[in-house]
This record gives C-alpha cells, sequence and structure tokens, in this order.
C-alpha cells in the first residue's frame, strides 16, 4: 500500500492540494492514477490536448472503441463524447474516497466542453449539462473557457448545480470576472431557496505560457533581458492577491453560511524553457485555499526534489515592481501592453485547443476504422 508522500502532506498542510494534468485509459489501466490517488494526489484536470495525445498515442482505446462501435455509435464527435466521459467516470471512481473525505472540496476531475462553444453561452450551458449528466458522477468538474459567453455560462452553471473549473484565464481581469461570476451564481442559489454552500468551482489560471510569450518579446533587449522568467510568478501571485480580498471580508457573509471560496488553480506549471528550473512553477505559488495541477513530469520533479514552505503571499511588492518593469519593456521594445499579450495568450489557447479536438477527431476517425476492420 502506497503511502501519502511527505512533500504532498506538507502542501495540504500549508493549504494546497496537488492535483494531476494527465489522463488516458493506460493511466487508468496500469493502475498508475490509483497509486498517485494513494500517495496523495487530490485531483485530476484534463484538456482537449491531453485527450488527443492520448486518443492518438494509446493502444488502450481500441477495446472501448470496439465495444463502442457495436453499440451503433459511429459519429466521430459521439465517439469523442463518450470515450472521454468513460475515462472521466473511471477517474472519479478513483477520486470518490478523497471527495468525501474533504466534503466535496477536493477528488474532482475535470472534462472540457467542446472548443467549438467557447462563444456560445447557451450551447455551454446545455453541453455542460449534458456532460455532468452524462459521466453520472458527482465529482466532475466541467471546464469553461474564460470568454465573456463562457463566463456567462458559468454563472448558469453553477446555478443549475454544475461543479465547474473556469480554465483559460490569463489575465487578472479576467479572474476578477469569474470570481464575480461565481459569487453572483451563490446568491442566485440562495434566492431562490437553494443550497449555495454545495457550489464548487475553481478558477484557472495559466502561468508558464505568459513566460513564454514575454521573454520573447525580452530576449530582443540586453537591459530588458534580465528580466525573462520572472513575469508568470509575478502575475500569478498579483492574481492569489486578489482572491484573498475578494474572498476575504467581502465573501464573510457566504462563509457564515457554509459557502466555500471559489479556490484559485495553477494550470500550465511545466517548465517551458529548459533553462529555468523545473519547478519554477510550484515552489514559489504555495499558499491556502489554492490547486496546483500538473503533468506528470512536473509531478514527478515535485516527488523527488520539492521544497515545500508557503512560500505564495511573499515577495508582493517585489512582483508588483517586477510586472511594472516588464509591461515599460514591452512597451518600449514592440509597443505592447501586458494587456494585449493576456488577449492574444487568450486567442492561442482557443485556438490550440481547437486544433487538439479536430486532431483528436480524426483519431477516433482512423481508430475506429481500424477497429471495424476483420
Amino acid at each position: 500500500m502506497d503511502e501519502v508522500d511527505v512533500r504532498l502532506s506538507a502542501m495540504a498542510s500549508i493549504g494546497q492540494s496537488v492535483w494531476v494534468d494527465a489522463l488516458s485509459r493506460s493511466l487508468i489501466e496500469s493502475g498508475e492514477l490509483r497509486r498517485l490517488v494513494a500517495t496523495g494526489v487530490r485531483g485530476l484536470t484534463s484538456n482537449p490536448t491531453i485527450f488527443k495525445e492520448a486518443i492518438l498515442g494509446d493502444e488502450a482505446y481500441r477495446t472501448p472503441i470496439r465495444r463502442l462501435l457495436k453499440e451503433g455509435v459511429r459519429d466521430a464527435r459521439a465517439l469523442y463524447e463518450s470515450v472521454t466521459a468513460e475515462d472521466v467516470r473511471d477517474a472519479a471512481d478513483l477520486f470518490r474516497d478523497v471527495f468525501e473525505e474533504t466534503g466535496g472540496v477536493d477528488g474532482f476531475v475535470s472534462l472540457e466542453v467542446s472548443p467549438e462553444l467557447a462563444f456560445d453561452r447557451d450551447g455551454t450551458v446545455a453541453a455542460g449539462i449534458t456532460l455532468f449528466r452524462k459521466v453520472g458522477r458527482p465529482n466532475v468538474m466541467i471546464k469553461v473557457p474564460a470568454t465573456p459567453p463562457g463566463i456567462a455560462a458559468v454563472e448558469e452553471l453553477l446555478v443549475a448545480h454544475v461543479p465547474v473549473n473556469v480554465t483559460l484565464i490569463f489575465s487578472a481581469e479576467q479572474y476578477l470576472e469569474v470570481a464575480d461570476a461565481y459569487v453572483r451564481a451563490l446568491r442566485r442559489i440562495a434566492a431562490s431557496g437553494g443550497d449555495p454552500s454545495r457550489a464548487r468551482s475553481v478558477a484557472s489560471l495559466f502561468v508558464s505560457r505568459l513566460d513564454t510569450a514575454v521573454d520573447r518579446i525580452l530576449s530582443n533587449d540586453d537591459a530588458a533581458r534580465k528580466l525573462a522568467g520572472r513575469t508568470a510568478v509575478a502575475h500569478a501571485k498579483r492574481v492569489a492577491n486578489l482572491y484573498r480580498q475578494r474572498f476575504g471580508e467581502p465573501f464573510a457573509d457566504e462563509r457564515r453560511k457554509g459557502c466555500v471560496p471559489q479556490r484559485l488553480l495553477f494550470a500550465s506549471t511545466s517548465t517551458k524553457n529548459k533553462d529555468y528550473p523545473d519547478l519554477l512553477y510550484v515552489e514559489p505559488l504555495i499558499g491556502p485555499e489554492t490547486v496546483n495541477t500538473m503533468p506528470l513530469a512536473t509531478l514527478s520533479a515535485l516527488l523527488d526534489h520539492g521544497r515545500v514552505a508557503p512560500t505564495l503571499e511573499e515577495g508582493l511588492a517585489e512582483a508588483e515592481a517586477t510586472l511594472a518593469a516588464v509591461e515599460e519593456a514591452t512597451l518600449r521594445l514592440q509597443g505592447k501592453r501586458l494587456a494585449d499579450i493576456f488577449a492574444t495568450l487568450l486567442e492561442e489557447g482557443l485556438a490550440a485547443f481547437s486544433r487538439s479536438y479536430e486532431e483528436g477527431l480524426k483519431g477516433l476517425e482512423r481508430a475506429a476504422a481500424l477497429a471495424a476492420a476483420p
């Protein structure tokens, strides 16, 4: 029997939950996911890119695809929805004890609505409810991108008692809009006679991609280059400070009623630049009422040599100074404010997930043809 890892236990005592950003049929069937749960991983996230890579690279999908074909499922989108729902359902079952033991705070597995719906509020609401019911587990979070229509859909899904992971948050402004949508949903639930303490949501701030985008600009200037690799952590600390403000005293009445805050989740926490420390987006961002979701390689690095301390609230003044210096540099070098970079990152994130979704559909079509062959 695997024991809870000492580092994951230390992070939990600080108040940060570690989730894993990976899912495949083999991860489940090999017993690896069960082992990760036993060592202290407390939830799981997925996205269209994760599923594309799993579907295209995992032979274990041939069996469920063959079964679905026998059941008459032929359309690629229906196959995708059924295959991903089955993976999420099985993963959710592995996390069910965590969900129960934490009172529904942890133990969630995330499943994203189709990227085709990123700007379709009503379509997102309908798809989110359908997916939640299809998986049929209370510890499933439906992922919705933080576009303006997506944020509106988040509020409606929460009112409909669907847990939501709000994804592709890049800016502090996006974050505040997401947090406000969560609070509005709680108040609407209470006003209708419902129980707002049952609502569950996380706000997923993407971290490392900001450094990738900013570093490309800073690399063109010797004086600015010293700021490379510092923007993403500084910005995450700014957003975490906004979280503390929004869910501090202004949320006191909701806490007294048993409501839980919409936790801040750090996503995209693998290091993209090989010259940077492998835990650059983990070790400086450990703090209470937060989640860090990590790819398997980053999680492995944490378990091997991670240093755990309550670092998230440290150096806020330095972080703000860094962000001011970065904005001055990006304006001088390319005429871009950080707001411009955030907007581009959202566009690129949506486009990347759309490509992955389409490639996953094509991969399923090929896999279905192979599975159907005599």
